[in-house]
């Protein structure tokens, strides 16, 4: 027979009443802010990859559109210079070609990644090819479409652009063009550059 401290005590109580009062949660409640703050997330990241696929395709288009006004400045007369007279001229006609193909193909990559939402390549060598490439390239259509300048402003002083000014004129046409594919892909070196910088302190190519 218990004593009547036990039974004020509680002692008296059946385990599973006992079990009822000390019982905790077993489950931690599913908190809606979560799920905002990533899908947040989300959409700053396909913001961010949109950006850069705009600037993708803009320096595709440029520098596409400079290697087809530099291969068509042949002239009519077979006396009358060409493109491929000139070492400059084949030279802003190779770095844009080689520049439309790999604007060509990082746009690819970026579709794949925003569609995805992961990268063409494992996520450390995607970052690095794309900055490593886009600074290489970068500077190979800088060097590029500065010959191409001092090639026509040498021709200006001749002879050749009295006897074919079409030719001088669509050559700086190129040459100019050229110039605008090398500004957007700078600008999407600034961007692989900042994917590269969040990739190394925090292991992610987003600062998150």
């Amino acid at each position: 027979m218990r004593s009547p401290q036990a039974l004020r005590n509680g002692e008296n109580l059946s385990p599973h009443r006992r079990n009822s009062n000390f019982s905790t949660p077993s489950a931690t409640p599913h908190h809606p802010a979560s799920h905002f703050h990533s899908t947040v997330i989300v959409h700053k990241l396909r913001r961010f990859n949109s950006l850069i696929l705009l600037f993708r395709l803009a320096a595709f288009c440029f520098s596409l559109t400079s290697s087809v006004f530099m291969i068509t400045t042949n002239s009519r007369s077979s006396s009358s210079p060409h493109w491929y007279d000139f070492d400059a001229f084949r030279f802003v006609l190779a770095a844009n070609a080689i520049v439309a193909m790999y604007s060509l193909f990082e746009m690819v990559a970026s579709v794949w990644e925003i569609s995805r939402d992961t990268t063409l390549f494992p996520e450390s060598l995607q970052v690095w090819f794309d900055f490593g490439h886009d600074q290489v390239l970068a500077y190979l259509l800088l060097s590029a479409n500065s010959a191409g300048t001092e090639m026509a402003r040498t021709l200006r002083n001749t002879n050749t652009c009295t006897a074919t000014n079409a030719f001088c004129v669509q050559s700086d046409i190129s040459i100019a063009l050229g110039f605008a594919g090398f500004l957007f892909l700078g600008f999407s070196s600034l961007l692989s550059g900042f994917r590269v910088v969040c990739f190394i302190i925090n292991g992610s190519r987003f600062h998150l």
